[in-house]
Formats: C-alpha cells, structure tokens, sequence
C-alpha cells in the first residue's frame, strides 16, 4: 500500500470494496447465479437447478468448449510467434521504424473486430487462398486481433533486456543463432508466458469477428453463449459462461505457474 496513515488505509479498502464489487464482482456473481436458478422473478431466484451445466458440459456445448480451445491455443501460438519475430527485428530498426512497426500490429485492435472480421472474410474468400468456410478462417482472425498485445508485450520486454548477457556471449565467440536461442529468448521466457496467457483469454471471449467467419461445424463457445441467449434460454447461456470463465481460469493458472517457474531460471 502507497499510503501509512490507518484512516488512510481502511479509506482505501473501503473505495476499493465499493468500486470492485458493484463493477467487477456483482455482474460475475449475478451469472452465477442464474446458471443455477429455475425462476428468477424477483431480486433473487426463486429455485436452484444444476440442470442447466447438465446441458452446458456435454452435447454441442462440449464441441464448442474444444473449439474455443483449439482455436485459442492455435491462435495463441500463431500470435506469439509472429509477435515475437516482429519485435526481435523491430528491435535493430531505427525509433521511426520501430513506430511504423508498432503502428502496424496496432491497427487490427485500433478499429472494431467485426472490421477485422469482415475484412478477413472479404481477402480470404476468393484465390488464390480461399479458407471461408474453414476452421482456419476463425483462427487467423482471431491471431490477427490478438498478435498487438503478444508484440507489445515482447517488445516491452526486450527494452527492459540488459545487453551485458548478449555481449558477453558474443564476445566468447557465441553465433547469433546461438545468442537468440540460448540467451535471448530464455531471459524473455517470462514475457511469453505472460504474452501468451493473455492471448489466450483474449481469443476465448472473442465474438464480434467470429459470428461472421465461424462456419457450422466450428462454433466456439462465445458464440454458443450468444445463440443461447438469443433463444431465450438466459440460465443455459449463464451457466455456460461460467464454464467458459472456469476454463479460461484454469489455463491461466497453468499459465501463471509456467512464468512463475521461468521467472526463477
């Protein structure tokens, strides 16, 4: 804490606890608990259920579970090594370069998704690449909206990188293959990590592109949400946003402890 005073502190609790729960831990415990309700007439349900998760773990809900999940993880994957490469080469470019570099891998996240949707729909439905109507559609789209964050982050990193390890690998004779493998990119394990956590949680809550490219058989869960609700059944959808939410979690928990291991190499 930034402050020493105990009024000081117990005011800081106070604004924290007022200004978290209305904003960030009331409409999360208001999804939880309409994925349990059976009526919900008044301020609170009138029934519990575990029905709706019944139908939110198996089925179609399920296929779409392993779907945000494939297309998170490849997208994931594509985003960081596009990132990162991009980052390790803007890295010796000039300040002007590096801003043109930057601007670049800003843009799909400075306009709305559903621009980056519409237009990834447009360049890849004709040849001589044609992936309308694919799984692969959706993956790109969702690597393209999320490989700003993962070249942000690793270009951060690299700033903050002391050159003294570099330098002394090269001055004992090491190639610079061997000093981007065995020095560089170890000491930027951490900022992967995290880079790639991020992208993840980004590509499983993402819609907007996705509702115009996803094709039938590869509907992710975001989307499963959507069409849920849309039908009226608002307690399958919220329970089905909680399953959302715990697998999003779960991977970044694994996430958090991978960076943590690396953070101590």
């Amino acid at each position: 804490m930034l402050v020493h005073s105990r009024k000081a502190k117990w005011a800081t609790w106070v604004l924290f606890f007022v200004l978290f729960l209305p904003l960030f831990a009331l409409p999360l415990l208001v999804i939880l608990m309409a994925s349990f309700a059976e009526h919900w007439s008044g301020a609170f349900p009138s029934g519990f259920t575990g029905e709706h998760y019944a139908s939110a773990t198996r089925g179609e809900s399920l296929q779409a579970l392993t779907t945000s999940l494939v297309t998170a993880v490849a997208a994931s994957l594509l985003a960081l090594a596009v990132g990162t490469w991009a980052a390790l080469a803007a890295a010796s470019l000039k300040r002007g370069g590096k801003r043109f570099v930057d601007a670049l891998f800003v843009l799909p996240v400075a306009v709305p998704s559903v621009v980056v949707g519409l237009a990834v729909l447009v360049a890849f439905s004709k040849p001589p690449m044609i992936l309308n109507g694919t799984r692969w559609i959706v993956i790109l789209a969702h690597a393209l909206l999320v490989t700003a964050f993962a070249h942000q982050s690793v270009s951060a990193a690299i700033a903050r990188l002391d050159p003294a390890y570099e330098q002394a690998a090269a001055s004992l004779g090491a190639r610079p293959s061997y000093v981007l493998w065995k020095v560089r990119l170890p000491l930027l394990l951490p900022s992967l990590n995290a880079a790639a956590g991020l992208c993840f949680a980004l590509s499983m809550g993402e819609l907007s592109a996705t509702m115009m490219l996803y094709p039938p058989d590869w509907m992710p869960l975001p989307v499963r949400i959507y069409a849920a609700t849309d039908r009226g059944s608002t307690f399958t959808g919220a329970a089905v946003a909680v399953v959302l939410m715990a697998a999003t979690l779960l991977v970044l928990l694994a996430v958090s402890r991978i960076r943590t291991r690396a953070s101590y190499r």
